[in-house]
């Protein structure tokens, strides 16, 4: 969805729109352009992460980019102006134009005074319509920052070469809404914080500061000025020690967090075990490499499984449902979106293959190579990853036997695969060294009774230990 507003019959701002399903925040993992730069209609201008993916946005019309709202790595909520272009460059009433900086994000204060023409924009919040003027803030006339300069270069000793920083004595410290956040999430009270930004500004490297533990090393002020009283964390180590590393939780990880927890206390999990001879499975993997049929597509064990597990669920179609809380009814569900848990620089995604059981073994192939090359890349989106109705993560990439699979939320089942191994089996009443691994399925309790577990699971091992069984059971 595109979002834009236009301020005046020159100037155009471009909102962060919701680009999926209705998100309220993205972040900016990085900008293509810089003011001065041209721009045409469609052309990409940045990167954002969602709570779901990396998503590229373009721009939806012609100009010189006049400003950047905000800097790479800012978390933008949705209806925020990111841009202005100038759709109508050299005309004589434009103002100058924005320099080419790091962008900035909007702060939480008003200047002084305004300058007369056009309406000066509160970076972050274009410009309003209507008339209406914030209130001042008290202690912020021109005297009082005189005053608290000539203080400030008389204690520092250095004329008025000194930095001023110009704190309101009895007003709110000065802000960015994100700041403000990590302030709140570290436990730092701003009004304790040195500020050095511009204008007063508290910036992220002053809450981190304020954070450090005292003994840690940090600027040191003139001796004839006063101690500024800094917040202290109680724990021995916090951000910036050698102890330990804080990261901020949001994007990817933060939907992660979010949608395991909803639903690890909310849908009662069970799991179920198997350990299976795969060996006739690694042989039809072999042989499948070398047909004619799948030239150009990857084929892998994960493969056969996930084919394994939609003849399972063709033979017990109960079990892919969902549970409808608002209405109390279980809904089931008539098509299998597949989803393939995969590991990304940005976190643990999962996109699925749209009407699954309906694919062919040639086309399941290639579905599988697509998901993943796209996910590799980090350009998944926001729609390849709705809408889900069973899971397949195959832990046994890592070396790891089985686990015990959390639902995706909204999903009635997860299968874990386990690394596959050589190890002794019991095979014609005779010990020979085998192909093996160990398969888990986890399903929600409310969804899925235990012999319907039992049968999916028993089903998907019987497939994986006769192959052929896909032809008879198909």
């Amino acid at each position: 969805m595109t979002t834009m507003t236009q301020t005046s019959a020159r100037f155009r701002e471009f909102k962060m729109p919701d680009v999926g399903e209705g998100l309220t925040e993205a972040e900016i993992l990085k900008w293509f352009v810089q003011p001065g730069d041209t721009v045409t209609d469609g052309q990409v201008v940045c990167e954002v992460e969602t709570a779901k993916a990396a998503v590229e946005l373009p721009i939806p019309f012609d100009g010189v980019v006049h400003e950047l709202r905000f800097a790479e790595g800012t978390t933008v909520d949705v209806g925020e102006v990111i841009i202005t272009v100038d759709v109508a460059p050299g005309s004589e009433d434009a103002p100058a134009p924005a320099a080419a900086t790091p962008a900035q994000e909007p702060v939480e204060a008003a200047p002084a005074e305004e300058p007369k023409g056009r309406t000066p924009v509160l970076v972050g919040y274009g410009v309003a319509e209507s008339s209406t003027k914030r209130r001042p803030r008290k202690g912020a006339a021109p005297e009082a920052a005189a005053v608290a300069a000539a203080v400030q270069a008389e204690l520092n000793g250095h004329g008025s070469a000194a930095p001023v920083v110009d704190v309101p004595p009895a007003g709110r410290p000065l802000a960015k809404p994100p700041v403000r956040k990590l302030a709140k999430d570290l436990g730092i009270d701003l009004a304790t914080v040195v500020p050095t930004g511009k204008d007063g500004i508290i910036t992220r490297e002053d809450v981190h500061a304020a954070a450090a533990p005292a003994a840690a090393p940090a600027a040191v002020a003139p001796e004839a000025a006063e101690p500024v009283a800094v917040s202290v964390p109680e724990t021995p180590a916090t951000v910036g020690s050698a102890r330990e590393t804080r990261i901020p939780v949001k994007g990817v990880r933060k939907a992660i967090a979010q949608a395991m927890v909803g639903s690890a206390f909310t849908a009662p999990h069970v799991t179920e075990f198997v350990t299976v001879d795969v060996t006739r499975t690694m042989k039809l993997v072999a042989e499948l490499k070398e047909d004619k049929e799948m030239a150009g597509v990857r084929v892998n064990p994960l493969l056969v499984i996930a084919k394994a597990l939609l003849v399972a669920i063709k033979r017990n179609p109960e079990v892919n449902a969902a549970w409808d809380e608002a209405n109390q009814e279980i809904v089931q569900k008539h098509y299998v979106n597949l989803g393939i848990a995969a590991a990304t620089p940005r976190g643990l995604i999962v996109p699925n293959i749209k009407d699954a059981q309906d694919k062919t073994l040639p086309q399941l192939a290639a579905a599988l190579g697509e998901l993943v090359a796209t996910a590799r890349d980090g350009k998944t989106s926001p729609a390849a990853m709705a809408g889900g109705t069973v899971t397949i993560t195959n832990v046994g990439v890592f070396g790891v036997d089985t686990g015990t699979p959390i639902l995706n939320p909204g999903e009635s089942a997860i299968l874990a695969v386990g690394a596959i191994k050589l190890q002794p089996w019991v095979h014609k009443g005779k010990v020979k060294p085998r192909q093996v691994t160990t398969l888990a399925l986890s399903f929600d309790h409310r969804l899925v009774d235990g012999e319907l577990g039992s049968k999916v699971l028993a089903d998907v091992a019987a497939i994986l230990e006769q192959p052929k069984r896909l032809i008879t059971w198909a």
